[in-house]
């Protein structure tokens, strides 16, 4: 298969980093890597280098793959998206192939490389010694493509099960940030964001919480929706026994 057929395209409208709901740690090692690459070259001209290569786990639904989409356009860098569960395959040598594509050509463009599903590359190792070894090899190949990663070029690696991640290619990283679920608090001030464009009457929903930024964004819009029909078929029905009762006169 050709290289375009595993990557990913987002047609969605990007936040900025500033929007996304993230933790002070995080934000702070965000901002950090942005100076960073704001001023690349007088870095490299000391030949410092660029923590370019990140490490993003935890619970879904919770940002990895909008702060990547961030990260890119703050930087104002074409983003290429590859989901891993997709790619690994049982034919692994090819896997390496189709891999090392992507990655020459994230280096190629300069562009930032988001591997969503990073835990793809581990999870093969717990079958039979055949797999197991040529697994291996995967992941030396990937370790090697990481290691020839120039500074211009940002990889992004995000997954749900950081603990069956081989270390040697944890160890990239310079930053690993981890994405958790927002508190109560947290998610009232969500609520609250996502209801404010709304009229009064559709704002009263019923609230869930010990869950994701992007389950309470389904929640939140499919109650909206449901009440806005509700008032919508509501005023259809007054409008039809109205008329009757116009026509009974």
């Amino acid at each position: 298969m050709a290289i375009s057929d595993y990557i990913l395209n987002s047609n969605e409208t990007t936040i900025g980093l500033d929007e996304i709901h993230l933790s002070d740690f995080n934000k702070n090692a965000l901002s950090q890597l942005l100076k960073e690459f704001k001023h690349l070259e007088i870095l490299s001209k000391y030949k410092l280098p660029i923590d370019n290569k990140i490490f993003l786990f935890g619970h879904t639904g919770c940002g990895k793959t909008t702060t990547a989409k961030a990260i890119a356009q703050a930087l104002n860098k074409k983003i290429i998206i590859l989901n891993l569960g997709t790619v690994v395959s049982s034919r692994l040598g090819e896997t390496a192939k189709n891999i090392t594509d992507v990655f020459k050509k994230a280096m190629r463009e300069k562009a930032v490389l988001f591997l969503d599903e990073f835990d793809s590359i581990g999870k093969l190792r717990d079958h039979d010694d055949k797999d197991s070894s040529e697994m291996k090899r995967l992941v030396n190949t990937v370790i090697q493509l990481i290691d020839e990663m120039p500074n211009e070029t940002m990889l992004i690696a995000a997954t749900n099960h950081p603990k069956v991640i081989d270390s040697a290619l944890l160890r990239r990283f310079q930053l690993r940030l981890e994405y958790v679920l927002p508190t109560d608090k947290q998610l009232d001030n969500y609520y609250d964001t996502l209801l404010k464009p709304f009229p009064e009457e559709f704002r009263n929903i019923k609230r869930s919480y010990n869950i994701s930024y992007a389950e309470v964004k389904d929640i939140t819009f499919s109650a909206v929706k449901n009440a806005i029909i509700a008032s919508e078929e509501a005023k259809e029905k007054a409008g039809i026994r109205e008329n009757i009762e116009q026509e009974a006169k």
